[in-house]
């Protein structure tokens, strides 16, 4: 069975970014787009938003009217809208599992009183088994949409990969964990950039220890004898997906300073930021996303893409 591109729709103006942009991912990939709005009952339910409509009625109508303009800018895009029921963590995360990918809107408060999507992404990333992308509006977008959710379009009806979703031309970057190279993470990354033909960037930070910059020793020789290891680990890792993406052009960067900065700061001007996170057990209300794609979510401006790993095998 085809899986989709999931996007969870929430009607602020980052969760149409995400729509849009999965709707270009879709196609990309050859897959259908799935809408996706948790309706969940609240004492507060059948109070009316503005301009008088039940949040019940707007929970329906905006996936159904987001599905039908996504099919009006990409013909031929097999688009879906459901309305589920339950907490919209639990069932973003039970939707993920069905799904190629799991993309949603990085922040804003959505119409539906409780539905901070900022924390509905977070928890959703730190639970679910698939990859969840987290897309931001760019500054300004979606300031007329109202309440109701608007039309979460970008202005723009040629769907030729402008516009909010923020989901440009750029490299893919990769963020890679010499210490545990998952191969979910790297398979991901070189995916992303062959179904796009552009370039890869692998991108690995190293902090130096305290007494770096403090006189003792030759300081700037062990800077570049450490850049030089790096730089072969990561060709060493990379070398099988080379094989695998003859296809995409790779550039491997290693770089002195904390991994989160150097990620954000190449996001700059990328289409996708790809980061790791270690699927390990789950505590009761003790998520876990790790310190480097907690940052990187928080920072940079291009579309993250935050992919679990499963934990290294345990030593015998």
């Amino acid at each position: 069975m085809t899986v989709p591109v999931t996007v969870g729709l929430n009607g602020t103006p980052a969760s149409m970014a995400a729509a849009d942009w999965g709707a270009r991912e879709a196609a990309l990939r050859g897959l259908p787009l799935r809408l996706v709005s948790a309706w969940e009952w609240q004492p507060f339910s059948y109070a009316p938003l503005a301009g008088g409509e039940m949040p019940e009625q707007w929970s329906i109508r905006v996936p159904e009217e987001t599905a039908a303009e996504l099919r009006r800018r990409y013909p031929g895009l097999d688009v879906t809208a459901d309305r589920l029921t339950g907490p919209p963590p639990e069932v973003l995360c039970e939707v993920a599992k069905e799904s190629e990918l799991l993309a949603l809107g990085s922040t804003g408060l959505g119409p539906l009183a409780g539905f901070l999507l900022g924390s509905v992404a977070m928890a959703t990333v730190a639970h679910t088994e698939r990859p969840v992308v987290l897309v931001r509006a760019h500054e300004g977008e979606g300031e007329e949409a109202d309440a109701d959710g608007g039309d979460g379009g970008d202005g723009s009806d040629d769907g030729d990969g402008g516009g909010a979703s923020g989901a440009g031309d750029g490299a893919v970057v990769l963020g890679l964990d010499l210490s545990s190279p998952g191969d979910e993470t790297i398979r991901f990354g070189f995916a992303a950039a062959s179904v796009r033909s552009v370039p890869l960037r692998v991108i690995n930070g190293w902090n130096p220890p305290p007494y770096f910059g403090h006189g003792i020793g030759d300081d700037e020789g062990r800077r570049a004898e450490a850049i030089d290891r790096t730089a072969e680990s990561m060709r060493a890792a990379l070398e099988p997906w080379r094989e695998r993406y003859p296809a995409v052009e790779v550039a491997e960067e290693p770089g002195i300073g904390r991994p989160a900065r150097l990620l954000s700061e190449a996001g700059a001007g990328a289409g996708l930021v790809v980061v790791g996170r270690r699927a390990t057990p789950r505590r009761p209300g003790q998520p876990r996303i790790g310190h480097v794609a907690h940052a990187v979510l928080h920072h940079c401006p291009a579309p993250v893409a935050v992919v679990p790993q499963a934990p290294p095998p345990a030593a015998a």
